[in-house]
Parts: structure tokens; C-alpha cells; sequence
């Protein structure tokens, strides 16, 4: 594989000059973390010692470099898109992308030919590109169940890996989509599922790859990823099944006038259906600030995950097959051809006039936010499955840094998907450091974020009833008013350990849209709200999450 480089901010060789506000904002919060150039690029001197888990020594977390990214790119080699590889990187590094995974549909034509001939079309792609990370991997569909992003590190199996997987695991090859209550095949479909999850582990334990991980895409779009589904594919291998996309990707499907009057964001324009679970009520089929309802209701589907004490990540990504207002149209078929007997769509061809789509390009709009302390392809995937991820909509933030430390420590604490052993009734500090946009998002707009949102929850364990969705000890515990603060600044909000453990996350947007949460008001007083359909300008409602942070009472 080719050299890798630093990105260009994280390069010292790159004079300052050449940097736009963004990339010279991030290279100060690199500089901040004591990354900066070879320490970056190596692991040097000035990154901690870190265990194999990645955590520091004495139960604290390292400093950290945050690399934005996308993981549900797709290309030519999914049936249903339109762009090169090349079209994809070059617009990835145009918005400031540092990783991203081209994550093709399953089927046959992609099994048999497409996988491979992408495979050399991603080697290209790494070395034309050495400033980005590029994942190869595959959208999985998931038997009874949607869709998952699978990817693997870069190495001389990789592609061998989706294949075979995609060969043996995915339902829709496979004929394993029932998934209705009661079905005569579910039962088999769904254990098919977790076959699949705990295949990929034992690739990994067997050095087969160096690492691979699943994430579940769009989770309640067509509601038929049920919790007991959700819990049987992390629980089988929590090592690879690391989260779902919090947010969907599709987020320009309903700009005013562009796809018609029933359009909704992230194109959650469905309805429940004998596949569908029937514990999921109508408003779950909707996103909220753009956001899924999984994610978006506090006390809701996500909350009651993470109240078992067990770290799920959320993430948001473009989903990129047709981006918005763009003049591309796919190319012609030659006599003969098809993609089940090529796995590969014809170039596309420019028109002039815009075509119809619903994405933005990816990190135009979508950015999940990985902390690592070096820059590398393991590094992200690490990054992934320790939790150390925030998101963002229409580049809402430079830059996020939560700790989690005792009061009065001089120590660094733990950070996003980190846990804290306390006693009873110690004394925290939740340390919120915020570095607000310093340019204009892709749209014009100066983003200013206008409140952050504190959320707490209650720890109780592995739940009895797997269907579960609510988590009714999960609240809105602190909001503060950050309108008109710029630059770099840091909320310190304290935190008393009670009986229990429990967990805190965090939340904030640009203020625009907001109401009663999906469980009332003593729940979520100011929480994101649907948009009407038809109506629902993305760059007019953006939203950041945070990933939690558990507090493990010991005693």
C-alpha cells in the first residue's frame, strides 16, 4: 500500500498560509492535544503509553486528535448510484474529510465481479489520494432485518472477507429477508444474523484481518430492526457490532420544492408494514432534527441500550448515490451489459441540468468525528469501537473535547465512551470544551451553536424484556445558552454520584427548531421535532451528538 500522509492540517510541511479558517482552526486543536507532526504520525513521544484497549494508564484517557469521516460512500459498484471513486474522493477532500468507506450494496453482480474490480480501483484510489483513509467495504443486508455497514483494514484479505461474507451471511442473497413476527423463517433469518456478527469476530481473533466493524444503517427507517434484534447483533460480538447510524444519510431529500410536498429528511418517508415490529409507534418512521427517532427521543430505543451499561455508538454519514442538485446522469449500457453480469455501472455523464437526488456529497453536510491519538487506518477503526465519536450536521462545530474527571483533579479523566470508577456521593466535573465554526458551511452559513444539552441516565443492567425502548430514568438534566460565544471555550458542570451508575451524553444544535421531546417535557423540554413534510431545509436545523461517558459506582 501507498506511504501514508498527514492530512494537510495535521502536516507540519504545509505552511499555514495555504490553509482555509477550518483546517487552520483544526491544526490548533492538534497542537492543543500535543499531536502535532511526527507525534501525530507515529505515536511519538508525546501520546501516553495506551493499552491494547486504547486507554491510558491509571484509568485515563489519552489526549486526543479528532479525523472526520463517512462510513456509507457508495460508487459505481452499488446498482443504485451514480459516481467514480475518483468524483467521490475529490469531493471527500473538498469538505474536509480525513477517512471514509466506500460501502457498496450486496447482490450477485457485486459478489461475483464488482467486489474485485473495486478492490483495484480502491488501491488506485489510496495512492491518488494519500492525505485520506479509504475503507473498502459493504452494505449489508442484514437477514429479517435493514442494512449494515461492513468494513475491514486495509490488507492483503480484505476484500476476500466481504466476499465470502456477502457469499454466505447476506439475506438478500441468500433469500433470508422474512423477518414478520410469527413467520415461519424469521426465527432462522434472525440467527443467521448473529451467525454472521460472530463470523466476522472469528476472523478478526484469527488474524485473518487486522480489524473489521459493523454498524447498522438507517436503524427505523422502515421499522424492522427490532431491539431484540439490535441486542442479539451487539451482543454477539460487541468487539465488531459497535452502533447504527444516528442520523441517516438522504438529508437533502426534502428541501423546500426540490422532491415534492411529502418528502421527508433522510428519505423516512414510509410506513409500518408486516415486516415492520409492531412495538415502534407511527412517529418512529420519521427523523427529528434529522436525526433518527432511535437516537433523537431521549428516554427512547438508544438511551435504553446504553441504560444496560453497555456502550452502543451512534454515527452520521452522507449515504452518497445522488447528490442534490447535481448535473450528472448515469452512462448508457453497452448492448449485452448489465450490472449483474459486470458488478459495475457505466460512468456517469454530465448533463447540464440538474438531476434528481437526495444527498449531499460526502462530509458536505454529515460528519462523525473520530477520536485518535495517531493518524492511521487502525487508528480510526480503534477510535470507532472505543466510542470516542461525536457528530455533527452542516459543520455546526470545529471542534468538541469532553472529560469527565473528579473535582479538583489534575488529572485528564476519561473522555467519550470511556467509563469512571467512583464511590458513592464522590464529587465530578463534566469539562465541555467547545471550538465554534470559524468559516462558512459548504451552504454560506456561518453555523453558531445556540445551546448544549446534558443528558443523564440511570444504569440498571441487562434488561429483562429484549423489546424494550424506553429508558424511563434518562432526562435532560442541564442546558446551557451558548448564543453569541465564540472561539474556544470550556463549560464546567458539576455532577454528583448517587447510588446507582448511570451515564451522562451530550446534545446541542443552532436553536432554530426545537419543542417537547417525543416523552414530554419533564423528559426533553427542548428537543428536536419533525419537520413538515415537503419542508424540511437541513441547513436550517442542524444538531451535534456526543457519544456517553459511563460513571461505574463501586462502592
Amino acid at each position: 500500500m501507498t506511504e501514508q500522509q498527514l492530512p494537510a492540517w495535521a502536516d507540519p510541511s504545509v505552511p499555514p498560509a495555504v490553509l482555509d479558517a477550518q483546517g487552520v482552526s483544526r491544526r490548533g486543536l492538534l497542537r492543543r492535544a500535543g499531536l502535532f507532526g511526527a507525534a501525530f504520525a507515529l505515536g511519538g513521544a508525546a501520546t501516553p503509553a495506551v493499552a491494547a484497549t486504547g486507554r491510558g494508564h491509571g484509568g485515563e484517557d489519552p489526549r486526543l486528535a479528532y479525523l472526520v469521516g463517512d462510513h456509507h460512500v457508495h460508487s459505481v459498484y452499488s446498482h443504485d448510484a451514480k459516481y467514480t471513486f475518483s468524483q467521490q474522493a475529490r469531493a471527500a477532500a473538498r469538505y474536509g474529510l480525513d477517512w471514509m468507506v466506500f460501502n457498496e450494496h450486496s447482490n450477485f453482480g457485486h459478489a461475483s465481479y464488482g467486489a474485485a474490480l473495486e478492490h483495484q480501483e480502491i488501491l488506485r484510489a489510496r495512492a491518488a489520494n494519500p492525505r485520506q483513509l479509504i475503507f473498502q467495504g459493504l452494505e449489508w443486508y442484514i437477514p429479517a432485518a435493514e442494512h449494515c455497514t461492513v468494513f475491514a483494514a486495509p490488507g492483503p484479505h480484505e476484500v476476500d472477507l466481504l466476499t465470502r461474507f456477502e457469499l454466505a451471511y447476506d439475506g438478500k442473497l441468500l433469500g433470508y429477508t422474512e423477518g414478520a413476527a410469527g413467520a415461519a423463517d424469521t426465527a432462522r433469518n434472525e440467527a443467521h444474523a448473529v451467525k454472521a456478527v460472530e463470523w466476522l469476530a472469528e476472523q478478526r481473533r484469527s488474524g485473518y484481518v487486522d480489524d473489521v466493524l459493523v454498524l447498522a444503517n438507517h436503524p427505523l427507517r422502515l421499522g424492522i430492526d427490532s431491539p431484540h434484534e439490535m441486542r442479539a447483533w451487539r451482543d454477539a460480538a460487541p468487539e465488531i457490532m459497535i452502533g447504527m447510524e444516528g442520523a441517516p444519510g438522504a438529508q437533502g431529500a426534502a428541501i423546500p420544492g426540490w422532491r415534492g410536498a411529502t418528502s421527508i429528511r433522510g428519505e423516512y418517508e414510509n410506513k409500518p408494514s408486516a415486516q415492520s415490529w409492531a412495538g415502534y409507534p407511527a412517529d418512529a418512521y420519521l427523523t427529528y432534527g434529522g436525526f433518527d427517532w432511535a437516537t433523537a427521543t431521549v428516554g427512547g430505543l438508544w438511551d435504553s441500550m446504553l441504560a444496560e451499561g453497555r456502550l452502543f455508538s451512534v454515527t452520521t454519514n452522507s449515504d452518497n448515490h445522488r447528490t442534490v442538485f447535481d448535473t450528472w446522469k448515469n452512462g448508457d449500457w453497452p448492448a449485452g451489459q448489465n450490472f449483474d453480469n459486470t458488478g459495475r455501472l457505466p460512468d456517469p455523464v454530465n448533463t447540464d441540468t440538474p438531476q434528481a437526488g437526495s444527498d449531499f456529497w460526502p462530509g458536505q453536510f454529515s460528519r462523525t468525528h473520530v477520536g485518535v491519538t495517531r493518524y492511521g487506518y487502525r487508528a480510526v477503526m480503534t477510535g470507532l469501537r472505543e466510542g470516542r465519536v461525536w457528530l455533527d450536521h452542516g459543520h455546526l462545530l470545529d471542534g468538541l473535547e469532553v472529560r469527565l474527571r473528579r473535582e479538583h483533579s489534575n488529572g485528564r479523566g476519561v473522555t467519550l465512551g470511556g467509563r469512571l470508577r467512583v464511590r458513592k456521593g464522590e464529587k465530578l466535573t463534566l469539562e465541555i470544551t467547545v471550538t465554534t465554526a470559524s468559516r462558512p458551511n459548504p451552504q454560506g452559513i456561518l453555523p453558531q451553536l445556540a445551546h448544549v444539552d446534558v443528558i443523564r441516565g440511570a444504569v440498571r443492567g441487562a434488561v429483562s424484556d429484549r423489546d424494550t425502548w424506553r429508558a424511563p430514568d434518562t432526562k435532560v438534566v442541564r442546558t446551557t445558552d451558548v448564543s453569541g460565544r465564540k472561539g474556544t471555550y470550556t463549560l464546567r458542570v458539576p455532577v454528583t454520584v448517587g447510588d446507582e451508575s448511570c451515564y451522562l451524553r451530550l446534545r446541542g444544535s443552532d436553536g432554530n427548531r426545537n419543542g417537547t421531546g417525543y416523552l414530554g417535557a419533564s423528559v426533553d423540554p427542548h428537543g428536536p421535532i419533525p419537520h413538515e413534510p415537503g419542508n424540511g431545509d437541513p441547513w436550517a436545523d442542524t444538531w451535534f451528538y456526543a457519544n456517553p461517558i459511563f460513571v461505574d459506582v463501586v462502592g
